[in-house]
């Protein structure tokens, strides 16, 4: 049952047009920036948890009327920004909202309304690495064991429990968010009642060994991905896996110090892996070959010399496109900008390079619940120009089939690419209250 949070909160304002231009704000993150600048490797809570109270208000006035900003103690050890919706009414069932890379709480500001509208308290944090949420090391030489996924679903459960839920109606992941929903439905159905993954596709926990002392063979090995890179290396031009590139000491610098800026190398990531941009046409893949993954535009399977910055260059739109581009004003390009100039993108990066791929210890944790599928209701909603729906070939088929045993929809969007719920969040709100109020119906709970 829902309780009072307010005994947790350390700032709070709600959103409301303010006029900070957009050089003022750019200004304010570029001098916090600076401060970060000066103790590489140390935790960020030490250096810049005095700061936030001190910075502009979150989303530079685009954040809708109704959506609060406000920041949480004591959560696995964060203190972790979030925004919500719904919150006026202390008895309404939990939606907790998880975003990807690279992006933030504020990924959700469309969608976040209109499920407020539906009666739920709508909750989306800036997730470990990102944003305002702090308590994080922001150095490449971090430890990364707080940032593998079973300490990623202790951070979502730290946060409903602390603002006084023991369950929520769903937890929503996109991008990077859907295996932090997806392992959190598997392992505590009973706090995280369904499950809606976004974009990437949840293909179900690695197996352990089984019957090997009868006689059964050992598993084939799957791939990694630096395997997979050697491959890519022979082709004409030579490629390379993105979450390789992600990985790397230098892939922060290479997107903050972007030579296009960092306001331009948002804008054209962003409209790169959208539905804006013509070339994204995707299809399954046959398999994890060279020759197969080859298909990928260079946002997921770039060009070996080249690292994201000069990849995305080329793709940046047109005045004309950008005036045209409403999911995705400048004013909002800003919200982004800013904020990863003054965080970078090491923590976020973090992920990458323990979460996903073929990092022993991160493999060793999931086989502990090797034959645990998720059992709660769930969906998948992703973008019909969205690669991400197909770039690890087999994903989406193992979630519908074997993942998860109550999967009740798998939608692609149409006129939407990777960013699903800002390119076409009407639709993405539609599938969503019809999926939680189904699922509230069924299991006789009352909204």
């Amino acid at each position: 049952m829902p309780g009072e949070a307010q005994p947790n909160s350390v700032t709070e304002n709600t959103a409301s047009p303010l006029d900070l231009s957009r050089r003022d704000f750019v200004a304010t993150a570029s001098a916090a920036a600076g401060g970060f600048a000066l103790a590489p490797g140390s935790a960020r809570a030490a250096t810049v948890g005095t700061d936030i109270a001190n910075l502009p208000p979150y989303g530079n006035g685009t954040l809708p009327p109704g959506i609060r900003s406000r920041s949480i103690a004591n959560v696995n050890g964060l203190t972790v920004h979030i925004l919500e919706a719904g919150y006026e009414s202390p008895s309404r069932p939990a939606v907790l909202l998880l975003h990807g890379f690279p992006e933030l709480a504020y990924s959700w500001r469309k969608v976040m309304l209109p499920l407020a509208a539906a009666e739920y308290h709508v909750i989306a944090p800036d997730q470990r690495g990102y944003g305002r949420t702090i308590g994080w090391d922001d150095s490449y030489d971090a430890d990364p064991d707080a940032f593998r996924i079973l300490n990623m679903v202790r951070d979502a459960m730290g946060l409903v429990y602390a603002l006084g839920y023991r369950e929520v109606a769903g937890v929503v992941g996109h991008d990077a968010g859907s295996p932090v929903a997806a392992w959190s439905a598997l392992i505590r159905p009973d706090v995280f009642r369904s499950v809606t993954m976004m974009s990437s596709p949840f293909a179900g926990v690695p197996s352990l060994p089984f019957n090997t002392a009868n006689g059964a063979p050992l598993p084939r090995p799957a791939q990694t991905d630096d395997e997979l890179d050697a491959e890519l290396a022979k082709l004409s031009p030579p490629r390379k896996y993105y979450q390789n590139y992600q990985r790397t000491r230098g892939a922060n610098d290479d997107m903050l110090h972007a030579p296009q800026g960092l306001h331009a190398f948002f804008r054209a990531y962003y409209h790169y892996k959208s539905a804006d941009w013509k070339g994204n046409k995707p299809h399954p893949l046959k398999a994890r070959t060279a020759a197969e993954m080859a298909e990928i535009p260079t946002y997921y399977v770039m060009e070996r010399d080249k690292g994201m910055a000069a990849t995305v260059a080329p793709f940046i739109p047109s005045a004309a496109e950008i005036a045209q581009c409403k999911w995705l004003t400048e004013a909002e390009v800003d919200v982004y900008a800013t904020e990863y100039a003054r965080t970078q993108f090491t923590g976020a990066l973090q992920g990458y390079r323990v979460r996903r791929g073929s990092d022993p210890k991160s493999i060793a944790e999931m086989h502990t619940f090797s034959g645990r599928t998720i059992d709660v209701p769930s969906m998948f909603i992703g973008g019909k120009s969205d690669w991400g729906v197909y770039q690890t070939p087999g994903a989406a088929e193992s979630m519908q089939k074997t993942a998860c045993t109550r999967m009740v929809g798998f939608h692609l969007v149409d006129g939407a690419g990777h960013w699903v719920q800002q390119e076409q969040p009407g639709k993405v709100t539609e599938l969503l209250t019809k999926f939680l109020q189904d699922q509230s119906a069924r299991d006789g709970h009352k909204r």
